[in-house]
């Protein structure tokens, strides 16, 4: 026990270490040998817990599973994880801000999108859409509108709260979301 203790302990330091010198400096400016010397670990520690800085930053996505689904809500209720994601997003925001704002890598960006569009698209066809091009373009821009928000109030550009933001999405995707449901 005490052994995965210390694991879990080591992949935490630097973890954390790469979530500071991302916010300090930008993704594409730190090196293994900073997050090496920040989370003051061995180069063979760190090479025996992960591949690459890469590795690193998505593993952290990994465990911070912002994007959890929610409970479907149906043709009635769209987007159900919208709230949920935002408010987890807040309590979690050094975090997410690392990883997801204007300084977090372009990998993290892929993969946080990859989550949402899955989520989006379960969504649409519990909600009665059918799997189609039109679908994928719809999922496409909904994912598009949803983290284009979520980017500015990690960037500082707002401040509204996560309700309010929620509101702000509901808004500007649902209605035509829901028209174009009928066509799908």
């Amino acid at each position: 026990m005490s052994g995965d203790r210390r694991v879990r302990r080591t992949r935490r330091m630097v973890q954390e270490a790469l979530i500071g010198l991302i916010l300090e400096k930008g993704y594409e400016a730190v090196t293994v040998t900073d997050i090496i010397d920040r989370a003051d670990v061995g180069r063979s520690t760190f090479y025996s817990h992960f591949t690459d800085k890469q590795d690193v930053l998505l593993s952290n996505l990994d465990e911070l599973a912002f994007l959890r689904p929610a409970p479907a809500g149906g043709p009635d209720k769209l987007f159900a994880f919208s709230l949920p994601t935002l408010e987890h997003v807040r309590e979690q925001e050094r975090l997410v801000r690392a990883l997801l704002g204007r300084r977090g890598g372009g990998p993290v960006h892929a993969r946080g999108e990859q989550l949402l569009a899955d989520l989006v698209r379960d969504e649409l066809l519990a909600a009665g859409a059918r799997a189609s091009a039109a679908l994928d373009l719809l999922v496409v821009c909904v994912v598009g509108a949803f983290m284009g928000l979520l980017r500015a109030w990690l960037d500082g550009e707002t401040n509204a709260s996560p309700a309010e933001l929620d509101g702000a999405f509901r808004a500007a995707v649902e209605p035509g979301v829901r028209a174009v449901l009928g066509q799908l």
